[in-house]
């Protein structure tokens, strides 16, 4: 495996704000000689939670590395928190996404199979790039590199999505600087339409900290843009499952495994197979 690590301002040429983030790490497997040779990989692009306050292992290295062992070459993003606020995240993940494609050939990808994938405050991360991709901002700042920025599917898990006041989550707050303008910019549901890429969700239905409907709400705006969509609603876990097996617990009797939900990681690269995502020779 190579692993390397990008910082996104200094290779595109934009000036870092104080504090920022904007590193992406690669996970790259080795081209053997033996059995790699003209061996393309789909990709995938990892957005942890945390709320935009801070950024979580368990849905960080881990989960790229599960998407690695199937077959992915695989890159975990390090966007910035608060205070930073919209549109300094979209910009990021889009950095990020144009920066996979544009050195797809570098790091045998297909270029047409680049997937994200985010978890709660991640997951609007990522909920935002697959909506926002194509805004104003993101022009702005990428020029003609602004046209690599749109993944080719994403998985939202246990996403937060939408800035309704009955389900609103704080991260919308977060990332909006309490402005409620912003808030409605970031409320990712209301900007899903034929651009936005297929979809696969999921999540708990007695989730503590992310009300399900989150979930419910991007998936019915797919349903309504007639954009491909999966979704799954277990019926028990807590917030924060991430893979929810031994791999992301800190204890073996820990509530976070969690068997009936852990198969959400197969069903997802089953989905995303049927979409192409796939070792191609």
């Amino acid at each position: 495996m190579q692993i390397e690590r990008i910082d996104l301002y200094d290779y595109f040429g934009i000036k870092r704000n104080d504090g920022a983030k904007g590193y992406l790490t690669a996970y790259i497997h080795n081209q053997s000689k033996e059995f790699c040779v003209g061996r393309v990989r789909p990709a995938m692009l990892v957005f942890p939670g945390g709320g935009y306050v801070m950024l979580s292992d368990r849905e960080n290295e881990c989960i790229a590395m599960a998407y690695f062992a199937k077959g992915y070459n695989t890159f975990a993003l390090e966007y910035s928190l608060v205070p930073h606020t919209y549109p300094t995240q979209l910009i990021e993940s889009c950095m990020a996404m144009a920066y996979i494609r544009e050195n797809a050939e570098k790091f045998y990808i297909d270029k047409d199979h680049v997937a994200a994938i985010g978890f709660s405050a991640g997951g609007h991360a990522c909920g935002m790039l697959a909506v926002g991709w194509n805004r104003k901002e993101v022009f702005d700042a990428l020029k003609e590199k602004a046209s690599l920025c749109r993944p080719d599917a994403i998985v939202l898990s246990y996403a937060v999505v939408t800035s309704d006041i009955n389900v609103r989550q704080a991260s919308i707050d977060n990332v909006s600087g309490n402005d409620e303008k912003l808030a409605k910019l970031n409320s990712t549901e209301k900007y899903v339409d034929a651009n936005t890429p297929p979809a696969f969700i999921w999540a708990t239905a007695n989730d503590n900290v992310v009300n399900y409907m989150n979930s419910v709400l991007f998936a019915k705006a797919c349903g309504d843009n007639n954009v491909p969509f999966e979704l799954h609603i277990f019926e028990d876990g807590l917030h924060g499952l991430s893979l929810a097996t031994y791999e992301t617990v800190s204890a073996k009797d820990s509530p976070m495994i969690n068997d009936p939900v852990s198969v959400w990681f197969d069903l997802s690269v089953t989905w995303l197979k049927v979409k192409g995502f796939e070792i191609k020779f």
